[in-house]
Formats: C-alpha cells, sequence, structure tokens
C-alpha cells in the first residue's frame, strides 16, 4: 500500500474537527502538545506518551505520536526536568510532534474508548450517564439479553485480556444495564446506582468502590486503566489511515493497572 504525506496542520485540523476539545473542560491541553516536523509520513499511536513509546516510535521514523495520556497536567510541576525532559528531550532531538487527547478521545461516539468498549463487550449504548449531558465521560447501555455477574467478568477478563475485578453485590442479581466510564472513572458508580442501573464498570477502584457497591446493591467490575483504554487510540489511528492515507502504527506498551 502507498501512503501519503501531510502536513502537520492538516492532521491539526483534521482532529480539532473529529474531536472537538473546545467542547469540554479537561485537566490537560488537548492537540499538538510538542512541535516537531512539518510533514509526516508516520504517525504512532499509544495509550501514554512514556519513554518506551517514544523510543518505538523513533526505531521506526515516526513524525508524529497520538497518544490518550500526554503532558502538561493541572497541578504538576512546570519544571521540566528529569523523566519529563528525558521524554520531551527525545520528541525534539527527533523533530516528532506529540498530539494527545485525554477527555475527548474517551468521548467519541464512535472512536471513543467508551465507544470501543461498547463494541467489544456487546453492549448497546442508551445515552449518557449524566442526563442532558451529551459531552457526558460515563455512558450508559444494555444488553440484549441478561447476564450473570460472573458471566460478565468473565467476557471482560477475556476480551481485555488482564483478570477484572469484580465487586459483587449482596443481591447477585443478574445484569440487563450498565454504565460504563474507561480509566479511572469509579467515583460514577453511585450515580450508576442512584438511576437503578445494575452495574458499572470502569478501569480503577477505589478503597471507597467496594462500599459503594455493596450498601448501593450494584455490580462493579474494574477492568484497568490501560486496559479499557487502549482501543481508542488504536480506533482512531485506524480512522486517520483510512482518511487521510497516512501511514499509522499502534504500538501497546503493556500496563498492568
Amino acid at each position: 500500500m502507498t501512503y501519503k504525506t501531510i502536513a502537520c496542520t492538516t492532521l491539526e485540523k483534521y482532529l480539532l474537527d473529529l474531536l472537538k476539545p473546545e467542547k469540554i473542560r479537561d485537566f490537560c491541553p488537548n492537540g499538538l502538545q510538542v512541535q516537531g516536523s512539518e510533514k509526516i509520513t508516520k504517525i504512532v499511536t499509544g495509550v501514554t506518551a512514556t519513554q518506551a513509546l517514544i523510543d518505538e516510535a523513533i526505531s521506526i521514523n515516526a513524525d508524529a505520536i497520538l497518544v490518550h495520556h500526554g503532558y502538561f497536567w493541572k497541578n504538576e510541576s512546570y519544571v521540566i526536568r528529569g523523566m519529563k525532559h528525558k521524554r520531551i528531550k527525545s520528541l525534539l532531538m527527533n523533530d516528532i510532534n506529540l498530539f494527545a487527547y485525554h477527555l475527548p478521545l474517551d468521548i467519541h461516539p464512535v472512536l471513543g474508548n467508551n465507544a470501543q468498549l461498547a463494541k467489544l463487550f456487546g453492549l448497546t449504548v442508551t445515552g449518557p450517564l449524566e442526563i442532558g449531558n451529551d459531552y457526558s465521560v460515563a455512558i450508559q447501555g444494555k444488553f440484549t439479553e441478561e447476564k450473570t455477574g460472573e458471566a460478565l467478568q468473565t467476557l471482560i477478563s477475556n476480551t481485555l485480556r488482564r483478570e477484572c475485578l469484580h465487586i459483587q453485590p449482596p443481591s447477585n442479581k443478574p445484569i440487563k444495564t450498565v454504565a460504563w466510564c474507561s480509566g479511572g472513572g469509579q467515583n460514577y458508580i453511585e450515580l450508576a446506582a442512584e438511576q437503578g442501573i445494575d452495574a458499572f464498570i470502569s478501569g480503577e477502584v477505589s478503597e471507597q468502590t467496594t462500599h459503594v457497591a455493596h450498601e448501593m446493591d450494584i455490580h462493579f467490575f474494574a477492568a484497568g486503566h490501560h486496559a479499557t483504554e487502549r482501543y481508542g487510540a488504536k480506533a482512531l489511528g485506524e480512522h486517520l489511515q483510512t482518511e487521510l492515507g497516512v501511514e499509522v502504527v499502534f504500538i501497546d506498551i503493556d500496563n498492568p493497572v
């Protein structure tokens, strides 16, 4: 297959139109975070802009990296030293653009992490978990047929290739309705329980999540932060390759968390 070379500004504008980061308040800047080459012939996509991912991108002569977790988070130090210095220096010395989209890549209705999880698990999306908020980070849906908690735990574990934690509620009720939020969205469990939803799926779990699941009678599944956020970046990269004709390579730097 013959791939195209595109301008960095072309990619930037396309992603802006597609993901609409201006529509949602976030904890970091979305878009081009570190400027590199003006011409892009190869893009690497991944979950987090770690040194390992940067090194892989350098090894295959990529001109851009597109991730879910980039840099410059709120409340972190402004100082560029140590690990941050090494990462940014590697990007600058190799003229690699770094694009990062956090919440916009969670919530995109087709390519987002949550939409991709629905596709993987066989869920039909019925709407936002935050009723009336079209940009809700958590969403809800349903299965065609009821599942037991044990069956859903097995489905999640097998699909994501990572052992899923299941906190079983007192009733151990069958599961038909589900709400979910990829990554660190465990705090949405109370909102799901208040709406009478049978189960909530997220990437992470907190100490209090167990008590909420037990006391509000809702199944909870913690499937891994990284494991639940592999699929948005991968789907976005595949979309860019199809629509823009540029070569895109997804690299999964495994993370057990």
